[in-house]
């Protein structure tokens, strides 16, 4: 019967130091999780920002060579620009388990599943169309209609004139009030 006791106490003790080993793991690879950080730019560069870990934005810069876009596409830049970052949280973190837990503890795939699904892939990118003039066009657009003609303004209309006044009418009521 001792023999039993101390085969169970070693037991415990090597299960003991494995939990102990698994957390220094654990807490190495959150460590370098959490001091990554992830910069990206813009394919034309007007666009740069970095972003922590967890894909939080903290840092961005706009150039001044976003000056002359509309709005609307310095916003879709800056966009397209987290998403490629956010995309790339993923890899870091497969790697940084690789280096720390290794790629077959479950946890470790638990995580790596959920980042894949918190920061896909973004879509593929278009080329940006050609600037297009500043101007604002409302109404229904037909795609296979040619486009109108610029139109000109009306020319402004005459200001109204008064009818001419008879020499009989009176504007000042003769010096009694017109209410009464």
């Amino acid at each position: 019967m001792p023999e039993d006791i101390g085969g169970s106490e070693r037991m415990l003790s090597q299960w003991q130091q494995s939990i102990e080993q698994k957390a220094e793991r654990y807490q190495e690879m959150a460590a370098r999780v959490q001091g990554m950080t992830i910069s990206e730019a813009s394919r034309d560069g007007s666009v740069r920002l970095t972003i922590g870990s967890n894909g939080i934005l903290t840092h961005l810069e706009i150039a001044e060579s976003a000056r002359d876009k509309r709005m609307a596409e310095v916003s879709a830049e800056v966009m397209r620009t987290l998403q490629r970052a956010q995309s790339r949280i993923p890899e870091l973190l497969q790697q940084a388990m690789a280096e720390t837990i290794g790629t077959q503890d479950e946890t470790a795939n638990v995580l790596f599943n959920e980042a894949k699904r918190n920061f896909p892939t973004p879509p593929h990118e278009e080329p940006a169309p050609p600037p297009v003039g500043r101007e604002m066009r409302f109404g229904i657009e037909d795609d296979d209609a040619p486009a109108p003609p610029p139109s000109r303004p009306a020319p402004p209309a005459p200001p109204a004139r008064r009818p001419a006044r008879r020499p009989d009418e009176d504007d000042d009521f003769g010096g009694q009030s017109f209410l009464s």
